[in-house]
């Protein structure tokens, strides 16, 4: 695996597969390797000639300055990770490689980056979050991004980056990996005390709820919310803990009242035991799909 700390050097690296037409997949991290990243990994290797990984704890999508000092970082054990993974190409610049004495440029996307986490976050992150994305795209030139369902705002917001400036690169992404009892993988899970772990599988119990409860039928997501947020209340997440949970088209990130013939995007953020998590499912119903008695 060859280890890249400059755009200069990941450029001369990529030169030989660029020039022989090799298809390039890009795996855009942030470190602190979990399962999650390597399947995003695996997937790349199996569809694409060369795997890209970029290793760039991303400052400017941190609005708190404790929350970015906290974020975990083990380079030495990622690099191992990702070579034993089979990555090809391991970038990991510096900040000052990134964002150079004179660099005054953002990227931003309206729309998708207003709910959520937008909302909870302020929408400096997600200029951070685009701003990075669009250097990467342009520095590796990937055919393909592979993104994790996890974060599916910031797919939604990545989708229309690439959409509206016209980048050339197809999004793919790979589906939540989780623990034995269904917490996402995250590399804030390491964060979480004991007791705070086990309090955690209260997101996944949630989201279990509303899937549930959609396969008897019930089809309003406010009542889906409701019992949703019970279950967390039942594992002792206070309201005040609960940044949002909330119910919306998967794509445009618009309010749903009821679940019909678009895939809505249920999504959360929860502080548990001071830790920030999110999580999420999408549910997507096939047009035979049952309706509620009460339906016209």
């Amino acid at each position: 695996m060859i280890v890249a700390r400059t755009v200069l050097e990941l450029r001369e690296a990529l030169l030989a597969a660029r020039t022989g037409n090799k298809r390039i997949g890009l795996v855009a991290t942030m470190g602190a390797f979990h399962s999650g990243h390597l399947h995003l990994m695996a997937t790349a290797r199996e569809e694409c000639d060369v795997t890209v990984v970029s290793l760039f704890v991303n400052p400017t999508q941190f609005g708190n300055a404790a929350d970015l000092a906290a974020y975990p970082r083990d380079d030495a054990r990622d690099q191992e990770l990702a070579s034993t993974a089979g990555v090809d190409l391991l970038f990991a610049p510096s900040v000052q490689e990134m964002y150079p004495a004179g660099f005054n440029a953002v990227v931003e996307v309206g729309g998708v980056t207003e709910p959520l986490e937008g909302k909870a976050r302020g929408l400096a992150h997600f200029r951070g979050v685009t701003t990075v994305v669009t250097k990467l795209f342009n520095i590796v030139q990937p055919h393909v991004g592979y993104f994790g369902q996890k974060d599916a705002q910031q797919v939604a917001v990545i989708r229309q980056l690439a959409r509206d400036l016209n980048i050339p690169i197809e999004i793919m992404v790979c589906s939540t990996m989780r623990e034995s009892d269904g917490l996402a993988m995250s590399s804030r899970n390491t964060r979480l005390s004991a007791d705070a772990r086990a309090q955690a599988v209260a997101l996944f119990e949630a989201l279990h709820t509303v899937q549930s409860l959609v396969a008897l039928g019930e089809r309003l997501t406010a009542d889906l919310l409701a019992n949703a947020r019970a279950r967390l209340s039942a594992r002792g997440i206070a309201d005040a803990d609960v940044e949002y949970f909330s119910a919306v088209n998967n794509h445009t990130l618009k309010d749903i009242s009821e679940i019909a013939d678009e895939p809505v995007l249920f999504s959360m953020a929860v502080r548990v035991g001071g830790v920030r998590l999110i999580d999420n499912i999408v549910i997507d119903l096939p047009p035979s799909a049952p309706r509620p008695l009460n339906a016209p």
